[in-house]
């Protein structure tokens, strides 16, 4: 492919006339421009008005060889910046080690190949453009960079105003990022959650058919065998084959294990109805209502449903539950929102478990009672008792794990949004963050972690039994963003 530019020359200095011809000759014919030289000591004592963009260089020459040639060019200001392919027919390493020490850029032995000649000028050339290109972009960024310099310290330099006009400006793109991002993931996770709440209910009528009809054959079955029994006690001449119909269909054993596999049956179907339920609550359509719930029977059904992490992979993995549940009142939220806080928590508590040595162990406790900052375990309460309530009592929600705890610095940043300690693809960091805004902006409530490295994390909440200011949403997007904010 010939060049297209009929600007670039290429100097060849070689004192055999077979070699200049034959690189003139192919160079010409791709369109380049030529100077050529016979001679090293004519080109380094050379003013050009014209610099070459490339110089084939020979290393063998009787005057002064390629390599002081090479030294010379790369010492003057005019020429140090042109890239030198030496020519030779040696092959020995270290005269290629000294060329490319000398300054140049890479070498082509003899006898020639024209497609490795034109390759290798060609790539040169083209490393020759891109680092004028780059020169020419930093020459342009560090002018950037001045005028920058010059605009930021005339801003130090203006009123007070508006440098704190500025800096709101940029918190409030931030603020609008984040929430940009918020809002397309809750629209992901509240498709998740229409699908979730669909699939349950295509589960329900099935699974509720199987269930109901398991009392019916257990009553059919009851009903052959007082048959077959009838029949034993009133008709001895069919006795014989009775009997050696028994013995083929192991009657005791069939009797026996008939109701074992029907209590199975009805268990694996009750085991499918409470799934059943615990989706149904956990991905409601109207999650963005404000309900009073019983925040044990959300907690109850959000454990349901990772009942299966928690049980393990093999023996040993089990994570045992403690419960130390209080007397609480109904509490007044966001259903969907707040059982997406418990989901959070007790996903990240069993991840902690699970690269953990220690026996696997979640404790959560409600009760009511006065906020006081503490390490793992520590207490709340009220001046005043249960039965005489304070204005604006709230609820205190722990959940703790016993794993390897986190340290200081990641706690201060755990509830800042796209953080995260979990390997690239595991997660966004936006579960904890978003669960903090829940409780905090939407419910008026508090979020507090505790941890000590080598004893284990717990998560504190505080939510307001009867919420003096709630955020209600008021727009389709900001009602997306309260379903299932994981």
């Amino acid at each position: 492919m010939k060049n297209q530019d009929k600007s670039i020359k290429i100097l060849i200095v070689d004192n055999e006339p077979n070699n200049l011809h034959f690189l003139s000759d192919i160079l010409i014919e791709m369109g380049y421009k030529l100077q050529r030289s016979i001679s090293g000591l004519m080109v380094v004592n050379a003013e050009f008005n014209s610099p070459p963009d490339l110089i084939l260089l020979d290393i063998m020459m009787p005057d002064l060889d390629g390599y002081e040639v090479c030294r010379r060019l790369k010492a003057r200001e005019q020429t140090r910046d042109i890239p030198i392919i030496f020519l030779s027919a040696l092959k020995e390493s270290f005269d290629k080690v000294k060329a490319f020490k000398v300054g140049g850029v890479d070498y082509i032995t003899k006898p020639f190949q024209v497609e490795e000649v034109l390759a290798r000028i060609e790539n040169q050339l083209t490393i020759q453009k891109l680092s004028k290109q780059l020169k020419e972009q930093n020459t342009q960024l560090q002018k950037e960079i001045e005028v920058r310099k010059q605009a930021e310290s005339a801003l130090r330099e203006s009123e007070g105003r508006e440098r704190k006009r500025a800096q709101e400006l940029a918190q409030t793109l931030n603020e609008l990022k984040r929430t940009q991002m918020q809002l397309i993931h809750s629209e992901k996770m509240s498709s998740l959650g229409q699908m979730v709440a669909g699939v349950a209910h295509e589960i329900n009528n099935p699974v509720s058919f199987i269930y109901g009809n398991l009392y019916i054959v257990r009553q059919y079955i009851q009903d052959l065998i007082g048959l077959i029994e009838l029949y034993q006690e009133n008709s001895p001449a069919l006795m014989p084959i009775i009997e050696d119909r028994i013995k083929r269909i192991e009657l005791d054993y069939l009797l026996e294990d008939w109701s074992r596999m029907i209590d199975s049956m009805e268990s694996g179907a009750e085991r499918i109805n409470q799934i059943v339920r615990s989706l149904r609550i956990f991905s409601k359509l109207n999650e963005a209502e404000i309900k009073s719930v019983d925040i044990h029977e959300n907690i109850d059904h959000t454990l349901n449903l990772l009942n299966h992490r928690l049980i393990g992979e093999k023996c040993g993995d089990e994570i045992k539950v403690i419960k130390d549940y209080g007397d609480l009142p109904k509490v007044t939220c966001y259903v969907g929102q707040i059982n997406q806080v418990f989901m959070n928590l007790f996903d990240n508590a069993i991840d902690a478990l699970k690269t953990s040595h220690s026996r696997g162990i979640i404790r959560i406790s409600t009760s009511i009672g006065r906020w006081e900052d503490g390490e793992i375990g520590g207490k709340e309460k009220w001046e005043d008792s249960r039965d005489d309530l304070p204005l604006n009592p709230y609820v205190i929600i722990r959940i703790a794990d016993n794993g390897m705890g986190i340290s200081e610095d990641v706690r201060n940043r755990i509830f800042d949004p796209f953080f995260t300690t979990k390997p690239v693809g595991s997660g966004r960091g936006l579960g904890l963050s978003i669960s903090y805004q829940i409780v905090v902006e939407k419910h008026g409530g508090e979020m507090k972690c505790h941890s000590t490295v080598g004893y284990g994390t717990e998560f504190a909440i505080k939510l307001p039994i009867f919420p003096q200011k709630i955020s209600i949403p008021t727009t389709n997007t900001e009602c997306a963003a309260m379903r299932l904010l994981r």
